[in-house]
């Protein structure tokens, strides 16, 4: 079977398979449009082009020229003008041969020579995909390999170069605001409810996962130990007296309020202010006395609540189910949501803002660290290393991927106008060849002819 044969079954075997012809016709159009883009000649390609032909015409003209001087000199010894024109006509033979043996050594690299099925002619044509792979691997192993790598990028030396760079202000303003403006585009991007409702998850589970209660009741510890609690006792304490002092008839009538109906009024009355009088009383002595027996009955509340929280399984079995309760609230996921979005637009707004600062910091931040860059070997040799081996780490991981890029693209050119495409580009100087060869075949062949007659002689 031939591959002519195998192709085209092969072909069928792979339409049957769901979503074979869509994808085969997709990769006949990609190579197609390769194709087409190799067949395109530009104008430098033409002037190339042109420039081969001039070269073909001379060293074709030099090749005729011998030969006519190769007969010149055969007619000129037949009638005997002497040794001389033996000379020349072994010059002429021995030129005549080098700048064949030359047309057919360039001319085997494009074509077949006169269209004859010379055995390994017409190599770039028929060897143009076995071309492409050795290509693919050459520059894989010599390109892409690990010690490579390392060595050219040491010798760059990317973070002297990217700290001087960075340490210009100027710079540093162009990265900020590339920095602004992809973080801008990436939370534009992102929709409020994805953000929403990832935080809320993680949020959620990751108060489920831990017990507050231990934490809360240590925090607690802490606080009543510093004596951090007094200073919100004060201000209950002080706005409560404040309070009292504005809206004396509110709590009289209050306590009027709640009497029982067959009491007179008067006691109402009296009971009413002496109620207030006696909450005054203690507001103002709770306020004015640090040692007053409410407060170190306040400390020992809390210290037991503390203490509580951590050992007392009750209580911290309360607090878990009150957590619960308190997370599943709606109205907790709307305080998430509208905190995402405050915080978006906070950020947003400081990222659209020159003075903001954000890009203050960043600019800042910035310049800080090209300095470092710049003028520190120790962050250098940090910079070069993270560099080195994000490169190596892709290199290593997609040198197939790269090096097919190479073969695959090779492969989908078409075989004479890739022919002619790479003839423009270099077989001006093989023409040189050609006339080297005749020149140092002239040579070559009077020297061989002189010291031929030299021993005869």
């Amino acid at each position: 079977m031939d591959r002519t044969q195998t192709h085209t079954q092969t072909q069928a075997g792979a339409d049957e398979r769901p979503g074979a012809g869509e994808a085969a016709a997709a990769g006949a159009a990609g190579r197609a449009g390769t194709a087409r883009a190799m067949t395109v000649f530009s104008a430098a390609d033409e002037e190339r082009r042109r420039g081969v032909r001039r070269m073909k015409i001379t060293a074709t003209g030099l090749l005729l020229f011998v030969a006519v001087v190769y007969v010149l000199a055969e007619l000129a010894a037949h009638h005997g003008a002497g040794a001389w024109a033996g000379y020349v006509a072994a010059a002429a033979e021995a030129g005549m041969v080098g700048a064949l043996a030359d047309w057919f050594a360039v001319t085997a690299l494009f074509r077949r020579p006169l269209g004859l099925p010379i055995p390994h002619t017409a190599i770039i044509p028929t060897k143009k995909d076995q071309l492409g792979i050795s290509l693919g691997e050459f520059v894989g192993e010599n390109f892409l390999s690990e010690d490579v790598v390392r060595q050219r990028l040491r010798a760059v030396g990317i973070g002297s170069r990217l700290g001087a760079w960075l340490a210009e202000p100027g710079n540093a303003d162009r990265v900020t605001a590339e920095l602004a403006t992809a973080l801008r585009g990436a939370l534009t991007v992102l929709r409020d409810s994805d953000v929403q409702a990832v935080v809320g998850e993680a949020i959620t589970r990751r108060a489920d996962a831990r017990e507050i209660a231990p934490g809360m009741g240590k925090m607690l510890e802490k606080i009543v130990a510093d004596g951090g609690h007094r200073r919100a006792v004060d201000l209950v304490v002080s706005r409560a007296h404040d309070w009292l002092v504005l809206h004396a008839d509110s709590v009289m009538d209050a306590v009027q309020g709640g009497a029982p109906g067959w009491t007179p009024r008067f006691v109402d009355k009296k009971v009413g202010e002496r109620v207030y009088k006696e909450l005054l009383r203690f507001c103002t002595e709770m306020r004015d006395m640090p040692s007053h027996p409410a407060r170190g009955a306040l400390d020992r509340f809390l210290s037991d609540f503390a203490s509580d929280l951590q050992s007392d399984g009750d209580t911290r079995a309360r607090v878990e189910r009150l957590k619960g309760e308190v997370l599943g609230r709606g109205e907790v996921q709307d305080l998430i949501a509208s905190a995402w979005t405050a915080v978006r637009s906070m950020i947003v707004a400081a990222a659209e803002d020159e003075r903001s600062e954000l890009r203050l910091r960043v600019r800042a931040s910035l310049l800080s660290l090209g300095g470092r860059m710049a003028h520190e070997p120790k962050v250098q040799e940090k910079v070069d290393s993270w560099v080195e081996g994000a490169a190596v780490h892709v290199v290593t991981t997609y040198r197939r991927e790269i090096t097919s890029l190479i073969t695959d693209t090779v492969a989908s050119w078409d075989a004479e106008h890739t022919t002619r495409k790479i003839e423009a580009h270099i077989g001006r100087d093989l023409q040189f060849i050609r006339i080297n060869g005749t020149v140092v075949g002239s040579l070559a062949g009077l020297v061989i002819y002189a010291v031929a007659r030299g021993l005869g002689a």
